[in-house]
C-alpha cells in the first residue's frame, strides 16, 4: 500500500549541518559527499511488505527502483511497530521502534546507511535503557546504559569505536563494579569480568 504524505524529515550529520530527507533533489550534484539534501517535502510512505531488500547491492527497492521514503511495520493489534526512513535505497533520517503497547523502544538517525548522531533505547516501562553517540557508523563520545529500575549501569567513553578515557560500571545497588582508564589500548585501574549489554537488532539486550 502506498501513501503520499507531506513530510519534512530533519536529521543532523556528523558535521552539524541539517540533512533534509526528501523524495527528489536539485539537478546539480552535491559538491561534498555528505552535503545536505535540498528541500522537497513530498515523501512516499509504504508498508514493509511492498519493498524488496537486495542484500548483494545493500539497497532497498520499491517498484524496481531504489526507495526514497518511509517504510512502516505494524503489530497485529494495529500499533505502529517500526518506521524507517530511506534515501535512494539506504537508511537515512529517522529510525524508530515501539513496543506493542505504544511505548517507544528505540530511536536513532542514519546517514547514508550508517548510524549517525544519538541513538537511544527504552525499557518496556518507559525508562531510558541506553544512549549512544555515533559518527558515520562509528561509536564516538559518551555511551550510557541504565538498569530497568532507572539506576545507571555503565558509562563509557569511546573514540573511533574504541574505549578511550574513563570507563565505569555499577551494580544495580549503586556499588561501583568497574572503574578504569583506557589509554592507547592499555587499561589502568579496576576492570573485572565484563558486565555488559549486547546490541541485537539495534535494541540493547541484557
Amino acid at each position: 500500500m502506498l501513501e503520499i504524505i507531506k513530510v519534512r524529515q530533519v536529521a543532523f550529520s556528523k558535521r552539524g549541518y541539517l540533512l533534509l530527507l526528501v523524495c527528489s533533489i536539485a539537478c546539480q550534484p552535491p559538491t561534498k559527499k555528505k552535503e545536505a539534501r535540498d528541500t522537497i517535502t513530498i515523501l512516499q510512505k509504504v508498508a514493509v511488505a511492498d519493498i524488496e531488500i537486495r542484500s548483494q547491492e545493500g539497497l532497498v527497492f520499491y517498484e524496481n527502483q531504489p526507495f526514497t521514503g518511509v517504510v512502516t511495520e505494524y503489530y497485529d493489534n494495529g500499533q505502529l511497530a517500526k518506521e524507517t526512513s530511506y534515501f535512494q535505497g539506504k537508511k537515512e533520517g529517522s529510525f524508530r521502534k515501539w513496543f506493542d503497547t505504544g511505548i517507544k523502544s528505540y530511536e536513532a538517525t542514519y546517514l547514508e546507511g550508517r548510524l549517525n548522531g544519538v541513538a537511544k533505547s527504552w525499557w518496556k516501562n518507559g525508562k531510558i535503557r541506553s544512549e549512544a553517540q555515533y559518527e558515520y557508523g562509528i561509536a564516538n563520545g559518551i555511551q550510557r546504559q541504565w538498569y530497568q529500575s532507572g539506576n545507571l549501569f555503565k558509562e563509557m567513553h569511546m573514540v573511533d569505536g574504541h574505549e578511550e578515557g574513563l570507563q565505569k560500571a555499577w551494580r544495580e545497588n549503586g556499588k561501583l563494579y568497574n572503574n578504569y582508564e583506557a589509554k592507547n589500548g592499555r587499561i589502568f585501574g579496576l576492570k573485572r569480568a565484563n558486565l555488559c549489554y549486547e546490541l541485537q537488532n539495534e535494541i540493547v539486550q541484557n
